[in-house]
């Protein structure tokens, strides 16, 4: 077997984690024999790898999930996002996958559903409970179309939105535009303003919703 053909068969898997226990416990439940490997993406570069094409988010291992999935949705877009936590919460849950995620897993989700779960999401469907789903599509129904073009941006505050979906913070942002913090605090309150939102994640989510960037 050639490499293209191991890259598509033995595609590996990222994950974003802390907790010691539930990396060895992934890793565990998902060797298969195959060769497939978890790439812990806390090392350099790992977002990198070759053939990586989901990535299973610990949602304890960060206080910022949607600004998160935000990130790996503009630099690694066709990465599909599998969310592990919420415990079945629905608005965890429909937060989860309106940031991104193509999939939602408790904690306490067996080994079968981890690995049914992974399968699913790999294969480009969603992992979550039917009411959300059906929420969520009667939503995107109902919703009247994006009006981005009616909300007007200057040019520097799209650079501090796509820095901000970066991950960035007001110190870095405000480093990497060469201006005052304070300046990055005043564009992102107009933002926020704009958006209808209070807060730098969900400016975040509405800017990815809305197609701002």
């Amino acid at each position: 077997m050639n490499e293209a053909e191991q890259g598509k068969t033995l595609p590996q898997l990222g994950l974003v984690a802390t907790d010691e226990v539930r990396i060895a416990g992934l890793r565990s439940v998902l060797a298969d024999g195959s060769g497939r490997d978890l790439v812990l993406l806390s090392e350099p570069k790992a977002l990198e790898t070759s053939g990586l094409e989901l990535v299973l988010v610990d949602s304890s291992a960060t206080e910022h999930l949607q600004e998160l999935l935000a990130t790996f949705r503009s630099m690694r877009p066709k990465i599909r996002l599998l969310v592990i936590g919420g415990e079945g919460e629905p608005g965890f849950i429909e937060q989860a996958i309106a940031a991104g995620a193509r999939g939602v897993l408790s904690f306490t989700a067996s080994a079968d559903e981890v690995r049914m779960a992974v399968e699913v999401v790999r294969d480009g469907s969603v992992w979550a409970p039917r009411k959300i789903l059906s929420r969520l599509l009667d939503r995107a129904n109902d919703a009247p179309p994006p009006a981005a073009a009616e909300v007007h941006l200057t040019r520097r505050e799209l650079e501090v939105l796509d820095l901000l979906l970066l991950g960035l913070s007001n110190r870095e942002i405000a480093h990497a535009l060469e201006v005052e913090q304070a300046t990055v605090k005043a564009h992102l309150g107009r933002l926020m303003r704009k958006a209808g939102v209070t807060n730098r994640t969900a400016l975040g989510v509405h800017a990815m919703e809305a197609k701002w960037v």
